[in-house]
């Protein structure tokens, strides 16, 4: 389950990692008196990505302008989300812009942390992020990073505030379930320190029975959501609507988030991020295909799992039993890799079905096909 910006800034506040002090506000009254200090960054609360490049983050001079740019991101929709209110903070000076996230990712066994040098809303188009491997937080060592971020980042000073930073986020990440902890950006302030200036964060959904404030967040999100948003939780995934035409299935947050910006890369478009990895099996395969051939935004179907515990072969029956009963003509594109993936090849090959070797190459088929259709 993603967070908007507020919960997740919530969050990384209590563990004292320096955020904006902002107000969630969900109407004008509200707004007025609020009494904040001009200028102020007004900012969409949703949970999509891409709000900044939508029009969902904007600077207001005053409060007439606050007033005006209120009711224009209210009636925006980001990736078919409206806001549930705009949350209100200082105009930060900033020197710099980076990124910063830790993420899981099956191959790690636990978490990685990506960190790059320039962030903000063109991050996807630079360089690819360093990625760090940890696993487990306490096996998280300073030295080991700071030497890795030697390569990425030329300011010392600013090398040892990301490794602390690090650290805290994995140790925030284990104690709340996070699956991401995503900063961007993480700002340089012009006196030297650090702050999110933005924040996303994915929590684990299958943590609810021990983690009471996920529980109460399902519960709200499952009463707000739309059709497709509740047959996936229903279901047991994990899925948010984007606003491109490539409908993604995966395992794991890591996965998904590195299959989204391969699609980027090939001048695709994730539709979603959709993530089976709480239940690979033919029920959930099943809803994920049926949420992404009802979607009409979605032209095309990329399938991209890792076989860590899981066994490929496995995901490729379960694939060929829902894509035998499927009636809709979508191109799918299926990409397994791990565990038993010779074998799942061979299962898939049976069936009249290909298993790329490569993400890149999938992700170039499916976007091939989709532009083809």
């Amino acid at each position: 389950m993603m967070l908007n910006e507020a919960q997740s800034k919530t969050i990384l506040a209590d563990a004292a990692v320096a955020v904006p002090v902002g107000r969630p506000v969900t109407g004008v009254v509200e707004l007025r008196a609020a009494r904040v200090d001009f200028p102020v960054a007004m900012k969409a609360l949703v949970s999509s990505g891409g709000r900044g490049k939508a029009g969902g983050v904007r600077r207001c001079g005053d409060l007439p302008e606050a007033e005006r740019t209120f009711e224009t991101i209210m009636g925006l929709s980001f990736a078919g989300e409206r806001p549930r209110g705009v949350l209100i903070e200082p105009w930060l000076d900033i020197a710099r812009e980076l990124y910063l996230s830790v993420v899981v990712d099956g191959a790690a066994g636990g978490y990685i942390v990506l960190y790059a040098p320039e962030g903000g809303v063109e991050v996807e188009s630079g360089p690819p992020p360093l990625r760090f491997p940890v696993g487990l937080p306490e096996n998280f060592r300073a030295h080991a990073f700071r030497r890795a971020l030697e390569s990425a980042e030329q300011d010392g000073a600013v090398r040892e505030r990301v490794v602390a930073l690090a650290r805290r986020l994995l140790r925030i990440a284990r104690a709340r379930d996070c699956l991401t902890i995503e900063i961007n950006p993480l700002v340089l302030l012009g006196n030297g320190k650090l702050m999110a200036a933005d924040a996303k964060i994915v929590v684990d959904e299958a943590a609810a029975f021990r983690n009471a404030q996920i529980a109460e967040g399902v519960s709200a999100v499952r009463l707000e959501a739309s059709e497709d948003v509740r047959s996936g939780l229903d279901a047991g995934l994990m899925y948010i609507s984007l606003d491109g035409d490539i409908g993604l299935i995966s395992g794991g947050a890591g996965m998904t988030m590195a299959a989204m910006d391969a699609l980027d890369a090939a001048g695709g478009a994730a539709a979603c991020f959709l993530d089976v990895s709480g239940v690979p099996n033919q029920a959930g395969f099943g809803a994920a295909f049926d949420i992404l051939d009802r979607d009409p935004r979605v032209r095309g179907i990329l399938v991209s799992m890792f076989g860590g515990g899981l066994q490929t072969d496995r995901v490729a029956r379960t694939l060929n039993t829902v894509l035998d009963a499927r009636r809709a003509t979508k191109p799918v594109v299926i990409r397994l890799n791990g565990t038993r993936s010779d074998v799942a090849t061979e299962v898939l090959q049976a069936a009249g079905r290909a298993n790329h070797a490569t993400l890149e190459e999938a992700v170039r088929r499916i976007v091939a096909d989709v532009e083809a259709a």
